[in-house]
Formats: structure tokens, sequence, C-alpha cells
């Protein structure tokens, strides 16, 4: 398949640059994608995002040359990346357990990363419902937070962040601000500001450019095509269940043969009240035909 072809040449590259400066542009080129597209695919099907599998990567190989024993502990964390022995020594202590001087002794405990490869995963014939849609330029506002996404922590942060909010009563005051009605109205969520392994996730409400945000933090949302992915009609206690089974196919199920590509812009989650105890989600994404 042309997808795996393209994602094996660019971690072929990653894998070549190791003990190198590994240039995201390249890899997302060999990928024939945008950096964007090509950050958000690698870290949405392996869990992990491009820099933290470069790091884990690297130290692997560190371990296995200390292990040989031949080379010094600042020429290994020259190699791969590192400005003195002391930040070498803290993230091999990170990711290791043991500094790298013991990494020498017969019988050190140490941690492998090995090369991550795509396949085809064949899940069933459950089809994906999408729309693309084209919107004019909008605004939320809400109340935000950063999210850590390294090995999936944000599928338990981002509900705990809505039943705190719940809890506290954030939520209800934001939505009196804007004058929500409690019975039909729901809030909406966005992620955007990715960078590194970490994004901002808002919970917030689309608001008309003359409202009065007051001290709500607020993201003005550009004129974008959108995939737009549903949810099957859920009960409210289902809603966690429902969104992140529809995250988890997008980028490994949908983008590789769609055509389309992930652009710059931040990504929704559109909540829908139906009425009589039952709800619908839908998962928005910039794209840009390719």
């Amino acid at each position: 398949m042309e997808w795996l072809d393209r994602m094996r040449n660019a971690m072929d590259y990653i894998e070549g640059h190791l003990d190198q400066e590994v240039d995201p542009a390249e890899a997302a080129r060999r990928a024939c994608c945008s950096v964007t597209h090509f950050q958000r695919m690698f870290s949405s099907v392996t869990g992990i995002h491009l820099s933290e599998y470069i790091r884990r990567r690297r130290l692997t190989l560190a371990a296995f040359e200390l292990q040989e024993g031949a080379v010094k502990v600042i020429d290994t964390a020259l190699k791969y990346g590192y400005d003195s022995p002391e930040a070498f020594s803290r993230a091999f202590k990170q990711l290791h357990g043991i500094m790298p001087t013991a990494a020498r002794s017969k019988g050190a405990a140490l941690k492998a990363f090995p090369k991550l490869s795509f396949h085809i995963s064949i899940r069933g014939d459950v089809e994906m419902n999408y729309r693309i849609e084209e919107k004019q330029p909008f605004r939320m506002a809400g109340i935000t937070a950063d999210m850590d996404c390294a090995n999936g922590k944000q599928y338990a942060d981002i509900p705990m962040m809505w039943e705190t909010g719940a809890a506290d009563g954030s939520l209800e005051r934001l939505g009196n601000h804007f004058g929500l009605d409690r019975e039909k109205d729901m809030l909406h969520a966005a992620l955007y500001n990715f960078r590194d392994r970490y994004f901002t996730y808002m919970i917030g409400t689309v608001v008309p450019a003359e409202a009065d945000t007051g001290s709500y933090a607020v993201l003005e949302v550009p004129a974008l095509t959108w995939a737009i992915f549903p949810t099957g009609e859920h009960t409210e206690e289902q809603t966690t269940e429902a969104i992140q089974a529809v995250w988890k196919r997008i980028f490994p199920e949908w983008f590789p043969t769609s055509g389309y590509e992930h652009t710059d812009g931040p990504e929704f989650e559109m909540y829908y009240n139906l009425g009589n105890g039952r709800f619908r989600t839908e998962v928005w994404i910039p794209v840009v035909k390719k």
C-alpha cells in the first residue's frame, strides 16, 4: 500500500539520522505530506510523539554502545545530541533507571525501544461515517488546560477536566456567562496549540464576535475545510467511550486512503443534546485535499 511505503520511507530516514539532526520536514517530505499532518499522524497512530520516539531510540542505541564498554560517556552524549554529560546522564537515568556508567556493569537492567514499523491491521468491515464541510471563521471562548499526550495520558486527563469543572461549578459559570440553556445547549471542546508532546484543550462554546468574553480564553478559528466524524447516538454515560472510539480510528483508518491530510488549525469535539437522554458527538479535523 502506498501509505505504508511512504511511512516506512520516513522511518528509514529517522532511523538513519539518530546520531545526527532529525529534520521533521524531511521526514514529512519522504512521507509525502505536510509536517503538521506527519506529526499528528505519527503520534495518533503510534501513541507517542515524534520527538519522544527519537529520544527513546537514541537512548536505546546509547545504552547498547555503553554496554560494549569501548566508548566514553561524553562521546556518546555528544553523538546523540546532548550538550553535556550531565544532561545526557539525567535523560539516561530517567529512561533506564541507572546512570550511564552503570550500564557497563554485567547484568545491568536496561530498556530497549525497538524501531517502529507500520502495518495494516484488519479490523473488520465497520464503516466510518464522515462528511466534508467548509465553514466560515468563528470564535470559541472557554476555560483551558495544557494536556500531555505522552503514552495516551490525555485520554484520562481530559475526562478528569470535565469532571472537575462540573464538580467545582466552573462549567456552570461558563454556560451562564454566555447565556446557554442548560436543558438544550452543550459545551464543546477544542484541541489546539500543538507543540512537542503537549496541546491546549479548551472547554467552551461558540460565541459571536461582539460577545463579552470576560476573563475566558478566546480561540479565533479561520475559514477551513473540515472532515467531520459523528458518533452514533449515545447516553451521557457513554459519551467518553463514544468520542474516544472515533478519535482512535481517524488517523490510522480514515486518513491513509482518504485523499486528504491534516492542515494547520484546531480540532474540535462538538456535543449535541438530542433530548430524551440521548446525545451525539462530532470530531472536527481541519483538512486539505492532497
